[in-house]
């Protein structure tokens, strides 16, 4: 009876931040005084230096765009960056050919998006800036995206993490849009409940803005898969734990073939699994011995699983816990167990209802069940050994 209780107790944690999260999100965010008014944006930021590191990994066809939109936003001083890191492609001359600085970096024997930005922050050491962006090589950034998110850098000093959204291509051959719904959930409706409970959030990998004395002080060069959660928690451990601004947006499209959303969902869920086992733990225990309440908020949070696996967890707990009560045995696990479904589902609904509505219609609903269904399979290939090891640009190609 106690593995079955702790089995369905232990599911209860993350059930219980999920709804905490989302019921908070649903009040709208207010801006705080040092997120002032766009009439007072040129005079805070006067004077004041950004540099923009791009991250690339053989993105020549899709980088010219992102830079597009970046030196439309860019100051006098502000400079862009392009690490173009071990790339097989043109890369680096089209990063030139736009205008941006290039730094390359040839390095086979250690590969990783981590070990590209330390690249970048090592680069800058000769001649530090005020503040650093870090934008993905696929992505679009909103209207006044650099200088609102310098303006709260500045206010707060400390990290800044700007709405990052990923959406469906046009015309895409893959349906996303329970996926769309669930990015929905981890990086607006999550972090906004977290943002109106004075809390920090984790860094989404785009989008991220750091004062240089924040930056400089940890380090980056890793393999990591999910880099962003990483470095978000390792900022938190020092003092800098990140902000939330949902008042300027970045955003990037999903895949448009199987393959490429297989490998992505793939990278993700096992870096978010792989950080779980090797930071909660210690986060939890640094937090309490410090009683600092952002790290034990951000463990807590980042023991929300991906939002398939945690659905297919509770399903699976409920259906053992019931039939050991049918052969005869305790009720109180499957009550447990009936608990964290109802949770589980009040905060789909209460999220769909106030933000997914347009990304994932009603009439699609059944699609939920069949998408976690498919997961099982993306599940056992991680446990077969088939689970990505490094920086692997994703397969955007459109099938024939």
């Amino acid at each position: 009876m106690l593995i079955l209780v702790a089995m369905a107790g232990l599911l209860s944690v993350p059930v219980a931040v999920l709804l905490v999260e989302v019921i908070a999100a649903l009040k709208a965010p207010r801006l705080q005084p040092f997120e002032i008014q766009e009439s007072e944006v040129q005079e805070s930021n006067a004077g004041k230096q950004v540099v923009v590191i791009v991250p690339a990994h053989n993105e020549s066809s899709g980088l010219v765009p992102t830079l597009q939109d970046i030196k439309a936003q860019l100051g006098v001083r502000d400079r862009l960056i392009v690490v173009a890191d071990n790339c097989t492609d043109d890369t680096p001359a089209v990063a030139a050919a736009s205008g941006a600085e290039v730094i390359a970096r040839d390095d086979p024997e250690r590969i990783g998006k981590g070990f590209a930005m330390g690249w970048g922050i090592t680069h800058l050491r000769q001649d530090p800036p005020d503040f650093v962006l870090f934008v993905d090589a696929d992505c679009r950034l909103g209207d006044d995206f650099i200088g609102r998110l310098k303006q709260v850098c500045q206010g707060l000093q400390r990290p800044v993490q700007a709405l990052f959204v990923m959406q469906s291509p046009d015309d895409s051959p893959v349906n996303h849009s329970f996926a769309e719904f669930a990015w929905l959930l981890k990086n607006q409706v999550r972090p906004l409940g977290l943002r109106n409970l004075h809390c920090p959030v984790q860094l989404m990998g785009t989008g991220m803005m750091f004062p240089w004395n924040a930056i400089n002080s940890v380090s980056l060069e890793s393999s990591h898969l999910v880099e962003d959660l990483k470095l978000g928690l390792d900022l938190a451990a020092a003092g800098q734990p990140p902000y939330f601004f949902p008042f300027v947006k970045v955003t990037s499209v999903f895949p448009t073939s199987a393959k490429g959303t297989e490998s992505q969902r793939l990278r993700w869920v096992q870096g978010h699994l792989a950080t779980i086992g090797k930071f909660v733990p210690r986060l939890l225990a640094t937090g309490l011995m410090r009683r600092d309440v952002n790290v034990v908020v951000l463990a807590l949070d980042l023991l929300v699983p991906p939002l398939s696996l945690l659905a297919l967890l509770i399903v699976a707990t409920l259906a053992l816990t019931s039939l050991v009560a049918l052969l005869g045995g305790p009720w109180l696990p499957s009550l447990i167990a009936g608990g964290n479904l109802v949770g589980f589902i009040l905060c789909i609904l209460l999220a769909w209802s106030r933000f997914g509505r347009q990304v994932f219609p009603a009439r699609e609903v059944l699609s939920a069940g069949s998408f976690a269904l498919r997961k099982i399979g993306l599940y056992r290939r991680m446990l077969t050994g088939g689970a990505a090891s490094q920086w692997i640009r994703t397969d955007r190609s459109t099938p024939n």
